[in-house]
């Protein structure tokens, strides 16, 4: 940080107000680079969407052929270009309140106690995250929407409710519910960007104007419910341009393509709310010195295999970061980056050295290498998991507990407990018998069986036409029983429809990442396999 140290002059009378109104318009045209900001530190924006996958049309670009070709995010993509875009971003857990565990902790999920959990979560105040840990080192810290919820208390990794900047309302999580009561829809789509932009501004505005800030925009507009048809209706996206470019185990039919073409409408929601941020930044002057991050807590809800498993529609998210004069820029970068790394990544570019407890690696090294393609050969894998979901998704709100090792070319699943169902019980049915519940109820109503999955309109689709052979299979692959083990060729099989674990001709990949996933839980000290095995089946994680 540059000083500036003022020594007393003595400045004739006849020069004095000469020398005033220099020193006054240096102040205007500077923007008092030299009193007003002294702290050089870089601002932070962390811009994180609820259950946003891999999806952004700068994606598209690189990986044609898949949903990313229909949607339009020019918000997100012109920080691809300002900045470094990341092909191989994964989330810790593919459920919000771990994975936010997780990021905000900068440790593996299963290191943050009840944190590791979605509902019962209570958060463990003697765990260091780096909000607070900004704040301390002089910061503003403030969120808007959602940071850490839900769990007890609500965002309280983030400060909680005194750190809250929602005076303008919180309607934009609710988006397209909105727009579709209005009588006029883009009338309504700009009062919900403004309501994004006064948020901001009351942030920006509030305290000391000299402190550099640390800001959390987490709109819930991507998560369930949306309006069906307002993919289409409000941003012109067509279901039927899905046709062919849906993972191979989803039913390509009109249903479901709708369906994900009103997610991808509100993927686009959220990236004008992107826009709007990044327009107050430039409008204020604070882009040359604010790090801009955007990223998702998951992948798409109500769709087999997105939320809530471990496969790459679960855990695989978009990330990029800006930072102008560190960074470089319009560098598409393939390390293996989990969102844990960024806590001590934000920490490192205030000037902080990461507490030792935190197992994420800084990116640091990476941004700063201002190189594209493989930029640390190290980070050549991620390590995944979840426990427990929706409490009452098997009996006794046991859990459903996976760790996973992702390469370039591999995905490992470890199910430790194979007998369970993975998206949790139907009672009153099995798979792929009935009796079925209706059509509107599992549209509707998550609880009604499997609870781990969404309700939604592709979720009845299936299982009520499960009687179909060609559906029956999918139902069966998605939804029913996984064996201990599950070994996939990404590079050969993206959609993980062939299971290589136990193959002869793949043993030896089979059990190097076995070997390597056991020894990152072991080393990590995660209570699954180490100290207490049995912990997350016992109350507090489960039971009553």
């Amino acid at each position: 940080m540059v000083q500036i140290t003022w020594r007393p002059t003595f400045i004739p009378a006849r020069c004095a107000r000469r020398f005033a109104m220099a020193a006054i318009v240096c102040l205007v045209i500077f923007g008092g680079a030299v009193g007003v900001r002294a702290d050089s530190r870089p601002n932070i924006v962390m811009v994180f969407a609820d259950d946003w996958g891999r999806y952004a049309s700068v994606y598209g670009k690189l990986e044609p052929g898949g949903p990313s070709d229909l949607v339009h995010t020019p918000n997100f993509d012109r920080l691809a270009r300002e900045g470094v875009l990341f092909t191989q971003a994964y989330v810790n857990a593919p459920s919000c309140t771990p994975c936010r565990s997780s990021l905000l902790s900068g440790q593996y999920f299963w290191r943050t106690g009840l944190g590791a959990i979605l509902q019962g979560a209570v958060w463990d105040e003697t765990i260091p995250t780096y909000p607070l840990l900004l704040e301390k080192a002089g910061y503003r810290i403030g969120h808007t929407y959602k940071v850490w919820s839900p769990g007890t208390p609500a965002d309280a990794p983030h400060g909680g409710k005194r750190t809250a900047f929602n005076q303008a309302g919180r309607k934009f999580n609710g988006f397209s519910q909105f727009v579709e009561r209005a009588d006029d829809r883009e009338a309504a789509k700009a009062e919900l960007l403004d309501e994004v932009r006064q948020n901001f501004i009351r942030f920006l505005e509030d305290g000391d104007a000299s402190q550099p800030f640390c800001y959390w925009f987490g709109p819930t507009n991507c998560h369930r419910k949306w309006v069906q048809g307002s993919g289409k209706r409000h941003w012109g996206l067509d279901p039927d341009d899905l046709q062919g470019k849906l993972p191979a185990f989803l039913p390509d039919v009109p249903m479901v393509r709708e369906d994900f073409c009103d997610y991808l409408g509100e993927v686009q929601a959220f990236d004008a709310a992107l826009g709007v941020l990044l327009d107050e930044l430039d409008r204020r002057g604070l882009s040359n010195n604010t790090m801009v991050v955007v990223s998702g807590d998951h992948g798409i809800p109500g769709v087999p295999r997105g939320k809530c498993n471990l496969y790459d529609l679960g855990t695989r998210v978009p990330l990029v970061v800006r930072w102008p004069g560190v960074a470089g820029s319009g560098l598409v970068v393939d390390d293996f980056v989990c969102l844990p790394d960024l806590a001590p990544t934000f920490l490192e570019a205030a000037g902080l050295t990461p507490p030792q407890v935190m197992t994420g690696r800084s990116l640091l090294p990476v941004l700063k290498a201002r190189r594209s393609g493989t930029v640390d050969p190290t980070r050549d894998a991620v390590i995944v998991g979840r426990e427990r979901h929706v409490a009452a998704a098997r009996s006794g709100n046991l859990p459903y507990p996976q760790r996973a090792i992702r390469t370039a070319r591999f995905l490992y699943i470890r199910n430790f407990h194979p007998e369970r169902y993975p998206m949790g019980e139907a009672p009153g049915f099995g798979l792929p018998d009935g009796p079925m519940p209706s059509f509107e109820l599992l549209r509707d109503n998550t609880m009604c069986a499997f609870a781990d999955l969404d309700a939604s309109p592709t979720k009845a689709w299936m299982l009520t036409n499960v009687h179909q052979e060609n559906v029956r299979w999918l139902v069966q692959l998605t939804l029913g029983l996984r064996p201990g083990e599950e070994l996939y060729d990404i590079v050969a099989d993206p959609d993980c429809m062939r299971n290589l674990a136990n193959a002869p001709e793949f043993a030896a990949i089979q059990e190097e990442l076995r070997e390597r996933l056991m020894h990152v839980l072991q080393e990590t000290a995660d209570p699954r396999v180490v100290e207490d095995p049995v912990r997350y089946e016992m109350p507090p994680f489960a039971g009553k």
